[in-house]
């Protein structure tokens, strides 16, 4: 069908301009000079102009929607491209350019203002920023017209077909059955030799086991590489490019191993997504959550458990030999599934963490209903904090201003990493009907584990909505009952 051929035409150029403007993301991330931003910000933003005219195009209009209305005569993967292309360009064509060309200019200057508000305790110099990146984004959500509410219009833009009814059941599950199980667990007295934790580890020696990890995970070296960031991210333009970050911090060893475990499960499903998809519009993971999914199964079901450290200590050890000298297994193994009442949610343990979650969904939504201001941001997380892990941020650091997504315009992502652990609990009990994963990682035969999960979730790319999918691995639509028997069992016998 001659459509056909030109909505693939012309949406290759659309993916050329796409990773123009990926690769620039990338070094912004990880090696422009600070020097860069501001003239790198005014060619992004002519660059984003241009793809914003691609995109929105009479031309392509007419080959999207008038394929759009011959859907049944299209084969399913034509179906699943078009149906998405209408979907983005629903709402595109909405937007007026020159305010799309002004808010891509003002999230690439706002990552440097957080950056530096981050590092300098100073929530009053990312305030302006972050006013303005609300406004855009509840000024595009008018646009759109779509007869929704305006947060679940922004959920459904990182986990398709989820909305706050839905969250709110699942989050309501957490708070009925989890967080009267973690205080339990605080208050259970169990000591821990965990003086090692904050010892002083290296940052150059960090480095040499989290190139160790890399080759444990048995990600392909010829196609991604790691490098360092202020916050950890993973990065692809298409499955023969994947590259990510974690970052050291020299008292706290932690932060890069589990950041580097958690980036490399994302990696590795962006890797193993089939070559086909690269061309289309359904390259990359299906939804944010099915990615954290795979994240969080890395680093916390494969990454934190007993058989893992087995394996891979005596290595730790070798690198850190007075540090770990008086350290035993069963030691380190329990300090690395510590439960504590923590401020940063990137270091916070597996237990605890959808806590973390829970204070943002909730930040997210009133801000977006207009409930609060971003004035009010950092006192509103500080009563939360309190509310659900009585502890309060001592200064925005290690309250308001520690995430990096904000910044990025990217509202609604957050709820997608409670969600995420709780797939991976779903998917952990439907693996373990077919292989024995801890008799796989105490082989060292992770490969193993990554096939199987290539060949049921990765493989198929954002072919299959995350719904579908998981449906079709499990054989049953979500439940968190999975998430809270897999915490509940695990953390029993370390605590209980």
């Amino acid at each position: 069908m001659e459509q056909v051929t030109k909505f693939k035409e012309m949406l290759m150029k659309q993916k050329a301009y796409g990773y123009v403007l990926n690769v620039t993301g990338w070094d912004s991330n990880t090696e422009a000079p600070r020097g860069a931003f501001a003239r790198r910000a005014e060619m992004l933003g002519v660059i984003s102009g241009e793809l914003f005219q691609l995109q929105t195009s009479k031309e392509y209009q007419d080959v999207v929607y008038g394929l759009f209305k011959k859907l049944d005569k299209l084969d399913d993967i034509t179906q699943r491209q078009i149906k998405k292309a209408k979907k983005d360009l629903d709402k595109m064509i909405k937007i007026p350019q020159d305010e799309f060309i002004e808010f891509n200019k003002l999230i690439n200057l706002s990552q440097l203002v957080w950056q530096d508000a981050k590092k300098n305790n100073d929530y009053d110099s990312f305030k302006g920023n972050l006013e303005k990146i609300v406004e855009f984004t509840k000024r595009f959500i008018k646009y759109f017209e779509i007869d929704d509410l305006p947060y679940n219009i922004l959920l459904d833009e990182f986990e398709e077909g989820m909305s706050m009814k839905e969250y709110d059941a699942f989050f309501n599950i957490i708070k009925r059955d989890l967080v009267p199980f973690v205080k339990e667990v605080l208050n259970s007295g169990k000591t821990l030799n965990d003086a090692f934790i904050t010892d002083t580890y290296d940052a150059e020696t960090q480095k040499k086991f989290a190139d160790y990890l890399i080759d444990v995970v048995a990600f392909n070296r010829d196609n991604g590489l790691m490098k360092e960031s202020v916050h950890p991210f993973t990065w692809n333009t298409h499955s023969g490019d994947v590259r990510f970050t974690t970052r050291y911090l020299e008292n706290y060893m932690f932060s890069s191993i589990f950041a580097a475990i958690h980036e490399l499960g994302h990696a590795t499903y962006e890797q193993q997504i089939d070559p086909k998809w690269d061309n289309t519009n359904l390259n990359g993971g299906t939804s944010m959550g099915i990615h954290e999914s795979q994240s969080r199964f890395y680093e916390n079901i494969i990454g934190r458990s007993i058989e893992f450290w087995e394996v891979h200590y005596p290595k730790l050890v070798e690198l850190f030999p007075e540090q770990l000298k008086e350290v035993s297994l069963d030691d380190f193994y329990r300090g690395v599934n510590k439960v504590e009442a923590s401020f940063v949610r990137v270091e916070a343990d597996e237990l605890t963490y959808s806590m973390h979650i829970m204070l943002r969904y909730e930040i997210e939504r009133m801000l977006i209903s207009d409930e609060i201001t971003v004035e009010e941001l950092p006192k509103v997380w500080n009563e939360k904090m309190v509310e659900y892990l009585g502890i309060e941020p001592k200064n925005d650091t290690e309250g308001v201003l520690q995430d990096v997504h904000w910044s990025y315009g990217m509202i609604g992502y957050f709820p997608t990493y409670a969600l995420g652990s709780a797939y991976a609990a779903q998917f952990y009990y439907t693996m373990q009907k077919e292989m024995n994963i801890e008799e796989l990682v105490k082989g060292n035969e992770i490969k193993t584990i990554n096939n199987w999960l290539k060949e049921k979730i990765h493989n198929f790319g954002s072919s299959k909505t995350p719904k579908e999918l998981l449906l079709e691995v499990t054989g049953e639509e979500f439940d968190a009952k999975y998430y809270v028997k897999y915490l509940k069992e695990k953390y029993t016998k370390l605590y209980l």
